[in-house]
């Protein structure tokens, strides 16, 4: 039996392995697949295995699988929750911690109650990722905040950047009514895109708020994305539109995200237990 946890971060929910313990997974493409099968497994938008680090600068590592088996470089809502689950388990003291990711060491820091729970995460997002060679984006310019593409015979504008993940986001007049989950999958695999891309749809309400909807990589609309969020304050900035410090609302509620004078993103945001138990891993 597979002992698992699962969580979410704004109702983006994951299923959480501890492998620090020496579980390990066979074939995990797979059993992603199957345990986030939200009808035939325990139901989730993908799978985060905790491992223990593979260098001295970093206390833990996390993967990342997506519900269709795919391995995402790095997920703000999922390190948060990875965050949590380390507190709860007592699997360090530490408050402060860094998790070794595809997309680079992150640091995170446990936000404790007067009860000593741990309910919310800030994390380092590290600087966004404009044009260079780490960016599959088959583009040119020195930084394509903008960049026209072709969606059902309309022009569509989008500012593509990487959060260590990439993203394509675009501004919307009423992000409520738009319609993700027609232009989502079109723009996650217009051929611009050559590994694909997770797609922002933005509503700015004021110099400090904005509204978001995600349509994931590998997964589909999703109720809430971290890097998603960062990536849309960071292109709203270059786009003149808000300022350092600016609350994004996502389906699944809100996080705090700032531009910091360092060129860093910090997001801030709750982290949720749902339950624990155990399934079958054959």
């Amino acid at each position: 039996m597979l002992n698992f946890t699962k969580m979410t971060g704004l109702g983006n929910d994951y299923i959480y392995i501890d492998c620090t313990n020496g579980t390990k997974i066979k074939n995990i493409t797979e059993v992603a697949r199957r345990l986030s099968d939200r009808h035939f497994g325990v139901g989730s938008d993908g799978v985060v295995l905790i491992n223990k680090p593979e260098n001295e600068n970093s206390d833990f590592k996390m993967r990342i699988f997506n519900s269709d088996g795919s391995e995402a470089e790095m997920c703000g809502n999922g390190i948060r929750c990875v965050a949590k689950f380390i507190h709860d388990n007592n699997l360090s003291q530490k408050d402060k911690l860094t998790i070794d990711t595809l997309a680079g060491i992150k640091k995170v820091k446990v936000i404790e109650d007067n009860k000593g729970n741990c309910n919310e995460v800030i994390v380092d997002m590290g600087e966004p990722i404009f044009q260079d060679n780490n960016i599959p984006y088959d583009v040119y310019e020195p930084y394509t905040k903008d960049l026209d593409l072709d969606v059902k015979g309309e022009k569509m504008r989008f500012t593509a950047l990487s959060m260590g993940n990439p993203h394509a986001v675009t501004f919307v007049e009423n992000v409520d009514d738009f319609n993700v989950k027609d232009i989502g999958p079109i723009i996650e695999r217009n051929p611009k895109f050559p590994n694909r891309t997770n797609v922002e749809f933005v509503e700015i309400l004021d110099k400090n708020n904005i509204k978001v909807r995600v349509w994931e990589r590998g997964v589909g609309e999703t109720l809430a994305c971290g890097t998603g969020a960062c990536a849309a304050v960071v292109a709203s900035g270059l786009n003149g539109y808000t300022d350092e410090l600016v609350t994004v609302q996502l389906p699944g509620g809100k996080l705090k995200i700032e531009w910091g004078t360092d060129n860093h993103i910090y997001m801030q945001g709750t982290a949720k237990t749902v339950y624990k138990g155990e399934i079958n891993d054959d």
